[in-house]
């Protein structure tokens, strides 16, 4: 007797050939029945060849290094679970902003032969939205040979993406759990107190973006006494739907989209899947919206919420590798700072504590790559305190930093940025 797995297999195996890539919605919006059929029948699917696999975040187990036995991995981030597969050195960066993703995939730069999606059951007229995520999806989509969709009651309908009809797909079948929750740890006493500090930045009628982590949610949390605040974001996450349930998201101020908050995924819970769905007050935009420049330039008061690494004392931001892994990405970050940096009275913030384990996070040098350059820096904000390192030459710069690192650190980095003033060629040195 043929059991639903082996018989999904069957059929996955009709629609893949050996040398294809595959994408899917990532973090919440993976499609896993789907994505555990395909791992565990990659051997049959590859049919003694390779397949080539997109990564993005993680909020399942699904992949492992173990499978890159036939599976290729390759992507623009590390995060979550998909840091095992960069510790085991079987994951393949693409080291590009987050906003060239569709222009890659629709000049044929980046291959999507099969497109896996994850579905909320059809409208009154047989249209699927593409639920929890829109992002690069329908790029990827517009390329691809096969579409299979998983359609799970779970997943909210949501407005703002294209809607694809039963006949789009050579293949749909129905889910057989949850989608994966994204849940955040409580903020600790550093996050607490960097979202103090970024909360008396933000000024009423401000438009948000927000990056992904315990960081953002615990800036959504200090918001909740602003009012008329709008959204346009890559993310939200359960404290966008707590703060406009809170009547302060109203998006009544904004200048793009009044009335609308605009996002590309859900990455969070129950609770935010029960407040997107159907909500006329939210809508899934592609990438190619979400992180326009002029769409962003245009949004009027644009604070730019994003998280680091490391920040080294000249304002370069390193969000991807730490202690030699590759944790992050590139990512949207520098999209959304220059696009805040252009908007009429934006923020463009870079956050992060000013330790990890003892060690300081403003440094002389940083230890991996420069994923932002100094020249987008904007405002640097720890539990220490903001410096405002707009408009400010280097040695100024410098002693803005050393001012909000960690008390017990700065004797230190002042000892190195003697140094490293000479070698940029700073014509001020540090009292």
């Amino acid at each position: 007797m043929t059991t639903p797995q082996a018989a999904l297999a069957q059929r996955l195996q009709a629609l893949v050939r050996p040398g294809d890539t595959l994408w899917w919605g990532q973090a919440t919006a993976e499609p896993l029945t789907l994505t555990r059929a395909l791992v565990a029948h990659r051997h049959a699917l590859a049919a003694g060849g390779r397949l080539r696999v997109f990564v993005g975040i993680a909020a399942s187990d699904t992949l492992q290094p173990a499978q890159a036995d036939v599976l290729d991995f390759f992507g623009y981030s590390a995060g979550g679970a998909h840091r095992a597969l960069a510790r085991a050195g079987v994951l393949d960066i693409l080291p590009c902003h987050y906003s060239q993703l569709p222009a890659l995939l629709a000049d044929g730069r980046l291959a999507a032969d099969v497109v896996l999606l994850q579905l909320p059951p059809p409208d009154a007229q047989g249209r699927f939205s593409l639920g929890l995520a829109c992002e690069y999806l329908p790029a990827a989509i517009a390329r691809a040979r096969v579409l299979i969709g998983e359609v799970n009651p779970a997943v909210p309908w949501t407005a703002g993406g294209p809607l694809l009809q039963r006949e789009d797909f050579d293949l749909l079948v129905e889910a057989t759990e949850p989608p994966p929750d994204l849940q955040r740890s409580a903020p600790g006493a550093a996050e607490q107190a960097i979202a103090t500090h970024i909360a008396g930045l933000v000024e009423d009628g401000a438009t948000l973006q927000l990056g992904v982590g315990n960081l953002p949610e615990a800036v959504l949390a200090a918001l909740h006494g602003h009012r008329d605040l709008g959204l346009h974001s890559g993310v939200a996450g359960d404290g966008v739907a707590a703060l406009a349930e809170a009547g302060v998201l109203t998006h009544a101020r904004k200048t793009r989209d009044t009335g609308t908050g605009i996002a590309g995924i859900l990455m969070g819970t129950a609770a935010l899947r029960r407040w997107a769905r159907r909500n006329p007050a939210l809508q899934l935009r592609d990438t190619g919206y979400t992180h326009d420049a002029q769409v962003l330039a245009d949004s009027h008061r644009l604070a730019a919420i994003n998280s680091a690494i490391e920040v080294d004392l000249t304002g370069q931001v390193n969000a991807e590798v730490a202690g030699g892994v590759y944790v992050g990405a590139v990512g949207g970050a520098a999209d959304f700072l220059r696009g805040a940096a252009r908007s009429r009275g934006g923020l463009p913030i870079v956050a992060l504590p000013a330790t990890h384990q003892g060690r300081s996070r403003i440094v002389a040098r940083l230890s991996g790559p420069v994923s932002t350059a100094r020249s987008d820096a904007g405002l640097v904000v720890t539990e220490h305190g903001v410096a405002d390192l707009r408009g400010q030459p280097l040695s100024r710069r410098v002693q803005r930093l050393i001012d909000i690192a960690a008390p017990a650190h700065r004797a230190a980095l002042a000892d190195e940025a003697h140094a490293l003033l000479r070698q940029c060629g700073a014509a001020l040195a540090l009292p």
